[in-house]
């Protein structure tokens, strides 16, 4: 159940990134909606992992998740660069986002 909760709080992060983007371009409510809502449900989804996981695993597979899935949003929708060493470092979190959840 733990994992689950992180998961959904990675994905809430993402909406959250998505939202401080259009935020940053435009104030509407919308995206002030997605910034906060997005930031503030993931935080609820991380303290509910947290009665089944530990911090420092739950922590650090929630930012590795996140960071990663906000470069390859910004890569594909933002129009980011798309360098190989950025390809390479997002390759890197990946695999040590994965390396974490194995032996935990």
């Amino acid at each position: 159940m733990g994992w689950l909760f992180v998961l959904l709080a990675s994905i809430f992060e993402l909406i959250g990134v998505i939202g401080l983007k259009k935020f940053s371009e435009r104030k509407s409510l919308v995206n002030t909606l997605l910034f906060f809502g997005g930031f503030g449900t993931s935080f609820v989804f991380l303290y509910s992992a947290l009665n089944y996981l530990q911090l420092s695993v739950a922590y650090a597979v929630w930012i590795g998740v996140g960071t990663a899935g906000a470069v390859l949003v910004n890569m594909l929708f933002f129009n980011e660069s798309k360098s190989i060493g950025r390809i390479i470092s997002l390759i890197i979190i990946v695999v040590g986002v994965t390396g974490l959840k194995a032996v935990s």
